[in-house]
């Protein structure tokens, strides 16, 4: 059960209330960003919230027990901190959401109604919807480890413990020619082509500068480099932008031992036993020459 204040109990119970929503969200990066429907800019707990944002939200709703309670915010793209290049980069991805109800004529009588965290978002020209999960959705997501042949470490992490940052495994590089999502680079010739396959493309000039990217592939062709990207980046790429790129890894005990020189701290189960194992059924082996049936 949710706790009203005196006063913000007084004010609901007035029958004449000066109420509006609030909508505070904070980045995985640590920004914080407020929105409000209200006709001008609020302040409250040291975080300014902007209005004309073009913010609604569904009925919300509670359950008991651990079902996720999901509702949508549908919102326009219309503040400097909240633009299409935004939520194309996925800096709102996952970021935390908490829902007020405020009497803008004193914000201090307010009530956290929800909180929880954006889940997808669908753009539609300049507006957006986005769905908010509730936090029991966390207890939905799947924990530990999987017995599998292929390593489940992150290339680098504190599991893996593979030196990726030296000359041999990291290069930068600047873009020569680009078209969509492939760039060309003739300053990484001395890698042979899919050393770079499935590594990460961190950029430090340009308009993406600070964002990474995965590497869908790598080649090499008459002296020049070849990197096509996993997805577009949120900014336009242009001739001369800057970037770091680290080689990728296929997640296969060969390639955690010849690429890495790393296979001690593997993470996957390579000797499992597979179907073939499971299917295989003992057969009635030849008796003549062991003058009795055994098994094969």
């Amino acid at each position: 059960m949710k706790s009203l204040s005196p006063a913000f109990q007084d004010h609901l119970l007035s029958g004449a209330t000066t109420l509006c929503w609030c909508w505070r969200l904070t980045r995985r990066d640590g920004l914080v960003l407020g929105f409000t429907d209200h006709d001008r800019d609020l302040s409250f707990d040291g975080a300014v919230f902007e209005a004309a944002t073009g913010f609604t939200a569904s009925e919300v709703r509670e359950s008991v027990g651990l079902s996720v309670d999901n509702l949508e915010v549908t919102g326009a793209l219309s503040s400097p901190s909240l633009d299409e290049a935004t939520l194309a980069a996925g800096l709102l991805d996952d970021a935390r959401i908490e829902i007020f109800r405020v009497n803008w004529q004193d914000t201090a009588q307010r009530l956290l109604v929800r909180s929880g965290s954006l889940g997808e978002i669908s753009r539609s020209g300049k507006g957006f919807v986005a769905e908010v999960r509730g936090l029991a959705h966390y207890l939905q997501q799947p924990k530990g480890r999987l017995y599998q042949f292929t390593c489940d470490a992150d290339l680098g992490d504190g599991r893996c413990r593979a030196h990726v940052d030296g000359p041999d495994h990291s290069a930068t590089a600047s873009v020569a020619s680009v078209n969509g999502r492939v760039i060309t680079t003739t300053e990484l010739a001395a890698f042979p082509g899919g050393w770079f396959s499935r590594g990460l493309v961190t950029w430090t000039g340009g308009a993406n500068a600070g964002r990474a990217i995965e590497v869908r592939r790598h080649e090499v062709a008459a002296g020049s480099t070849l990197i096509e990207l996993w997805q577009p980046m949120s900014e336009p790429i242009l001739v001369g932008d800057t970037f770091t790129v680290r080689s990728g890894c296929d997640k296969q005990l060969t390639t955690c031992r010849d690429k890495f020189a790393n296979q001690v701290n593997f993470r996957g189960f390579p000797h499992m036993p597979g179907n073939d194992f499971l299917a295989a059924y003992p057969s009635l082996g030849d008796s003549a020459n062991d003058g009795g049936s055994r098994w094969s």
